[in-house]
């Protein structure tokens, strides 16, 4: 295949819509979606403003868009990698334009070692990671549970009381538990109150399933649940979103008690099963999530250069 191009910078809305309806078409194929949600929103709201965070890559091919990649910026001066996401059409596949654009991403890096999510983790993606020089080296499940039986109540630390989230109040407070409670998450701890108030500007955003725990009038910890829209009359399934805890409260049972209570929710929302995500390697948390009835059903994986 030949005539095609790569070129980075601000996308114009009418890129923004064309890889939104590219991202949708390679869902559809692959029967997962090819970004998350950290770029799908950098894409609604961020990419064609005028200080957009990261970096886009568009590849073009005969003056249609092709593939998308999108890079993270590095954390801080001292990062050593940078994370990105990239998807090729379904109708431009098995032409080598997805490792031209891994090259691309890698040439965009400017020196930081390049990590790329593959969501599904499917065997195309590991074989297009194989062909650059990267390897697996972090998994993120995806476990389900029904909700036809309700859990247990919920047991909460003795002083606690449940509230809900009060947007244009808790903003703040809940951005620094957020960073204590996942400090040494790559991703969640590094939210600021802009990523937060990317997500409130979302149609599926309600507060009044934004569990907040509270002692002694402090934010000890949290359950942020969600129900997606409907997507091509699929059932929706809620989603146990962000469930974050204070380090002070560790080890109290706040987690399980938090998780409970979102899960509670979304059954009497009327929704018939829940998901998460979690990293393979947090045991804890996935002894906890399998004793609630979850189990594992799919994988995302992330691929790093090879030193």
């Amino acid at each position: 295949m030949t005539g095609w191009s790569i070129t980075g910078g601000r996308l114009t809305p009418a890129q923004v819509s064309s890889v939104l309806a590219l991202a949708e078409a390679a869902r559809a194929a692959d029967s997962v979606a090819p970004l998350s949600e950290h770029v799908l929103l950098h894409l609604r709201y961020d990419a064609a403003g005028p200080h957009s965070p990261g970096r886009d890559l568009v590849l073009a091919d005969s003056g249609e868009i092709a593939g998308y990649a999108y890079l993270d910026p590095p954390m801080d001066n001292t990062a050593a990698d940078v994370a990105g996401e990239l998807v090729i059409d379904p109708l431009h596949r098995r032409h080598g334009l997805g490792l031209a654009l891994v090259r691309a991403v890698i040439a965009e890096a400017g020196g930081h070692r390049v990590l790329l999510w593959a969501h599904g983790d499917l065997p195309a993606a590991a074989d297009l990671a194989a062909a650059a020089g990267f390897e697996r080296f972090r998994a993120l499940w995806r476990m389900r549970r029904p909700l036809r039986e309700p859990p247990d109540q919920p047991n909460f630390p003795p002083g606690t009381t449940l509230t809900t989230f009060r947007p244009g109040q808790d903003e703040d407070e809940w951005v620094r538990v957020n960073h204590r409670a996942f400090a040494e998450h790559p991703e969640q701890g590094a939210w600021t109150r802009h990523d937060l108030e990317l997500r409130e500007r979302e149609p599926w955003f309600d507060p009044a399933g934004f569990f907040i725990a509270r002692r002694g009038g402090a934010m000890t910890g949290f359950h942020w649940t969600k129900v997606p829209k409907e997507e091509d009359n699929e059932e929706p399934v809620g989603e146990v979103y962000v469930v974050g805890v204070d380090p002070g409260e560790q080890g109290t049972g706040l987690g399980r008690a938090l998780t409970v209570a979102g899960l509670r929710y979304l059954r009497d929302r009327g929704l018939a099963e829940a998901m998460l995500y979690v990293d393979e390697d947090n045991a804890p948390a996935i002894r906890m999530y399998t004793g609630l009835g979850f189990t594992r059903y799919s994988t995302d994986a992330m691929y790093r250069e090879r030193a």
